[in-house]
């Protein structure tokens, strides 16, 4: 079974190739979502988590947006955990 978690982030910047986002939680289960596909509200995958950095307990999280979805940083994300 599939099940769906919120990511509780919000939005600094764009680096060259992701978008960058800071963890509001966190816990060190949330580790298993790098390179999962990321969700909107609505289900409609818009891209994938490339990397998790910086301090343990409140990282940075570098997302992948696919170039044909339309990215609003304001919206809530969710990742798909097996």
């Amino acid at each position: 079974m599939q099940k769906y978690i919120k990511l509780n982030l919000y939005y600094l910047g764009c680096s060259k190739k992701h978008q960058i986002f800071r963890t509001r939680k966190w816990n060190e289960g949330l580790e298993k979502i790098t390179n999962k596909p990321v969700f909107t509200e609505e289900f409609d995958e818009i891209g994938r988590i490339k990397e998790i950095f910086g301090p343990v307990n409140l990282p940075f999280i570098s997302m992948k947006i696919s170039p044909e979805k339309e990215f609003n940083p304001n919206n809530s994300f969710y990742a798909k955990m097996k």
